[in-house]
């Protein structure tokens, strides 16, 4: 069973199996430095790196599960939990905050009752910081999945999300 997310569909939050993960890591293993792109096509299929997969890579590629937990708890890009169904990233690059990203941001987070790193109760939203878009003339600017949307305003974010959600934000 799947959920259309985006331009993607990812599977459902339990459903993977290892041997998702042993197929992403045997073909990719034998490239150098090999893990980040293993990650990657883990987190493709599956939608998020699941705590299981981690005892496998660390298996097949010969390495310590703490060596591999480090490279999914360095870089933010990796969820070690399933997305909501929108992945909505705010640029937080000084371009975007010359242009009131700081009240977007603040905005964004209390329309969705959510920190960065967070899903909404509802599962319609994950919030993640980014740190350039390359929009920069535009700003701010936000990525909701795969589109990048500029001059983005309270107001204008309120009537995205409000279009995007399919049941009852609780607002605080």
């Amino acid at each position: 069973m799947s959920e259309r997310t985006g331009h993607k569909t990812v599977p459902l939050a339990d459903d993977w199996n290892p041997d998702m993960v042993r197929q992403d890591v045997a073909a990719l293993q034998h490239e150098p430095g090999a893990l980040l792109p293993i990650l990657h096509a883990i987190q493709n299929r599956i939608g998020y790196v699941p705590d299981g997969a981690v005892p496998i890579i660390a298996e097949m590629l010969q390495q310590t599960r703490a060596d591999i937990h480090g490279v999914i708890s360095f870089y933010h890009h990796f969820r070690t939990r399933p997305a909501g169904s929108n992945i909505l990233e705010v640029c937080r690059a000084e371009a975007c905050q010359a242009r009131g990203g700081r009240t977007l941001e603040r905005h964004v987070q209390e329309k969705l009752g959510v920190g960065y790193h967070q899903t909404t109760a509802d599962n319609e939203f994950t919030l993640e910081p980014v740190y350039c878009l390359g929009n920069c003339a535009c700003g701010p600017s936000i990525r909701l999945n795969d589109e990048i949307i500029g001059r983005v305003t309270p107001q204008s974010f309120d009537e995205l999300a409000d279009k995007l959600t399919t049941s009852v934000l609780k607002l605080k």
